[in-house]
């Protein structure tokens, strides 16, 4: 099977809806088996990005927000959304201190994830990032959020009961607590969390 090939056939496309953020698309196709069919896709007009922050005790600085598509309550790593015009880094820095109040001296890219592959083309890049320091925090105006620090290990064990559900910060609390494990951490966070776990 050649992976590079494209086995749908676009035979009409059309916005059906769209606003500053998303746009929805209705498209007629031939399907792979060579039947006619429809599919709806959501085109996001912003990147995704997100950071766990670990502070020097090796708390992860969580937030809390009502997502409204899900008419439910949510505790999340820091993310949002940045123009696909400037760096997936830039974007994360400013949610850090947008939600949090937070400034880091230091950042390594974690894990980049497509979000929702079967209706949407919604990218993200989610970034670890230590050294913290104050700085003002500017929340969106559609944003009522709780900031709150808790141990490493226990918002580990939060997203193992299901508790924390974000696909975004599932993977990246997974892929940091893997990193650990094969010894991948940079040393300052690798001992931060090491001692959060006797606490």
């Amino acid at each position: 099977m050649d992976e590079m090939k494209n086995p749908w056939t676009v035979l009409s496309k059309e916005a059906v809806y769209e606003n500053a953020w998303i746009r929805v698309e209705h498209q007629e196709v031939l399907a792979p088996s060579g039947r006619p069919g429809v599919y709806g896709t959501v085109h996001f007009k912003n990147q995704a990005t997100g950071v766990v922050p670990i502070d020097k005790d090796g708390n992860v600085i969580l937030v809390g927000q009502y997502r409204f598509p899900l008419q439910a309550y949510s505790w999340e790593i820091p993310e949002g959304g940045g123009s696909h015009s400037h760096p997936a880094l830039e974007s994360a820095q400013r949610e850090l201190r947008e939600e949090c109040g937070l400034a880091a001296e230091r950042w390594m890219e974690l894990v980049s994830m497509d979000l929702s592959n079967s209706v949407s083309d919604e990218r993200s890049t989610i970034f670890l990032a230590w050294k913290l320091t104050d700085d003002i925090a500017q929340p969106d105006e559609t944003e009522l959020l709780q900031v709150a620090r808790v141990p490493f290990w226990e918002v580990l064990k939060r997203v193992k009961r299901g508790e924390i559900r974000d696909a975004m910060s599932v993977a990246a609390l997974l892929r940091v607590a893997v990193m650990a494990l094969q010894n991948e951490l940079p040393e300052e966070i690798s001992k931060a969390i090491g001692s959060c776990a006797n606490r």
